[in-house]
């Protein structure tokens, strides 16, 4: 090895250079090798940039690890710390879409450009044989690999900056909005689903806003049919096909009021469920569920969502009854057609009928449980325009009766006496 000159040597056929780096914890400081350079000039420019990011406490050791090691020991470590249904995001993201593609690479290579040209790539055929990913599915992707690298800046300390918070995201382009049920719609759906056992979830789905998962988690001991109260406490998702029980997606139990009718409609769910359990005997699995099967078994998350498709389906699409020997008939289709919308939109409609009433933001973020009025805002923006779309001639008629009132108030009584004798 040859002379260190300015903190650069040469060995061999390649160029090192050696820093102090100070530990922030302890002060105490202690030298670091860096090889592999191909000439002096380059050792040199990676030692100027090393000695910056030292100064500023950013310095972090050369590693080889690769992308794809990094991401499956973050995921190892993650996997007991957050949701089931949240980690479980965080492995298709990475797993399908980032690990395939720069997965090779060393962690520490990455760039803004190359976080960038893997979001291009995946908005253009990152989807199933080649097809293009959705442009909020790139965005989830983003989501879960900007936490891990933050991880590996913040915490494991082998990176020195974040590639991904200066990367960019594809485009959205236009997106048809999605459609809304009128409350008369919702009106005909729950009429076409009063014949099954399973309707109260529907009408409980329409009138709280809460989530599938949520309302399948309940039990009875959080219904109060005299305080006209349910309590959200926890929420029932699906992790690869099985049925797990959490917290809600807030972390937050949450207290909701129930109007007359859907009081009503849970009541004669719970003697319905009563008659189910005497009916099965000793075959009950016993449990305080709302929702059960016939047998008092839970239900699986994905029957409610291809049980309300089956409902809409039924009631624009009629027929009569299968009997032996003779198949079902198609009957003359209802003069309303109900739109095919998915289950979580009654959430939206709910959240929809509220704010175009008037009720403010907080109490239906409240109602919601999102954890920030904020969260509201940004969902239902498009709501908030159209509700304010009179609020100009509201606050002019405002002025107007303000204006009419003074005058009448300084109008005194021998003014009204003069008046008077005038004509």
């Amino acid at each position: 090895m040859g002379t260190v000159k300015d903190g650069v040597v040469r060995r061999g056929n390649t160029w090192s250079f050696v820093i102090r780096v100070t530990n922030q914890a302890t002060g105490a400081s202690r030298p670091r090798w860096v090889g592999g350079f191909r000439s002096e000039g380059e050792a040199k420019a990676a030692r100027d940039r090393a000695r910056v990011a030292a100064r500023r406490g950013e310095y972090v050791d050369q590693s080889r690890i690769a992308v794809k090691t990094y991401l499956e020991e973050w995921l190892a470590g993650h996997a007991a710390t957050v949701k089931p249904k949240t980690w479980v995001g965080y492995r298709n993201d990475l797993r399908l879409y980032v690990i395939p593609r720069i997965g090779s690479m060393r962690l520490q290579a990455l760039r803004p450009a190359t976080i960038s040209k893997l979001y291009a790539d995946l908005a253009k055929s990152g989807g199933k044989g080649g097809r293009p990913l959705a442009v909020p599915t790139v965005q989830h992707v983003h989501r879960s690999l900007r936490k891990a690298l933050n991880d590996a800046v913040m915490i494991d300390a082998v990176m020195s900056s974040n590639p991904t918070l200066k990367a960019k995201l594809p485009r959205e382009g236009y997106r048809e909005p999605r459609v809304v049920w009128t409350p008369e719609d919702l009106e005909v759906f729950l009429e076409e689903a009063a014949g099954h056992r399973l309707h109260a979830f529907y009408r409980l789905a329409a009138y709280t806003g809460g989530r599938r998962g949520e309302i399948l988690h309940l039990r009875w001991a959080d219904v109060d049919l005299d305080a006209a109260e349910i309590r959200f406490e926890g929420s029932t998702g699906v992790v690869d096909g099985k049925r797990i029980d959490g917290s809600t997606k807030g972390g937050r139990s949450r207290v909701v009021s129930i109007d007359q009718g859907t009081m009503q409609v849970l009541e004669k769910h719970r003697l319905a469920q009563e008659a189910d359990r005497s009916l099965a005997g000793p075959e009950w699995v016993v449990s305080d569920l709302v929702f059960t099967s016939q047998l008092g078994h839970v239900i699986h998350p994905d029957t409610f969502t291809w049980l309300m498709h089956k409902l809409i389906t039924a009631h624009n699409e009629p027929k009569t009854l299968a009997r032996r020997n003779r198949p079902s008939e198609p009957l003359s289709p209802p003069t309303r057609q109900l739109p095919m919308i998915r289950l979580h939109d009654l959430r939206h409609l709910h959240a929809t009928l509220l704010l175009l009433e008037g009720v403010p933001v907080h109490v239906v973020a409240n109602r919601l449980g999102h954890s920030d009025p904020s969260v509201t805002l940004r969902v239902y923006a498009h709501v908030l325009r159209e509700s304010s779309s009179g609020v100009a001639d509201i606050f002019a008629k405002a002025v107007e009766r303000s204006a009419v009132s003074k005058s009448v108030s300084k109008t005194g009584p021998e003014d009204d006496e003069t008046r008077r004798s005038s004509l």
